[in-house]
C-alpha cells in the first residue's frame, strides 16, 4: 500500500443513543438518550445545528423520568 492510497471514511452523525430503546409511559421520552420519539425518528435528517440544541437540552429532562409512579401514596389517592 502506498501513500496515495484514498482512506474511506464515514460521517457519522453525533447522537445520544446508549442503546437503550425504552420509551417511559408517562414522560414518552427514551429512557436511555432522553429524546422523544418525533426527534428521534428525524435525527438523521436534522441539521448539526438542530442535533446540538436538542443534545444541550437532553439533561434537563432526565428528572421527568424520577418521579415515583406508585406505591402506597398512588394506591391510596385512587381509593
Amino acid at each position: 500500500m502506498n501513500d496515495n492510497t484514498p482512506v474511506w471514511k464515514r460521517n457519522e452523525i453525533e447522537s445520544p443513543c446508549v442503546r437503550v430503546c425504552v420509551v417511559h409511559p408517562d414522560a414518552r421520552i427514551c429512557t436511555g438518550c432522553l429524546r422523544t420519539t418525533d426527534e428521534i425518528s428525524r435525527w438523521s435528517k436534522m441539521t448539526t445545528e438542530e442535533r446540538q440544541e436538542i443534545m444541550e437540552v437532553l439533561p434537563t429532562r432526565a428528572p421527568m423520568l424520577r418521579k415515583r409512579r406508585g406505591g402506597r401514596a398512588a394506591r391510596l389517592a385512587r381509593s
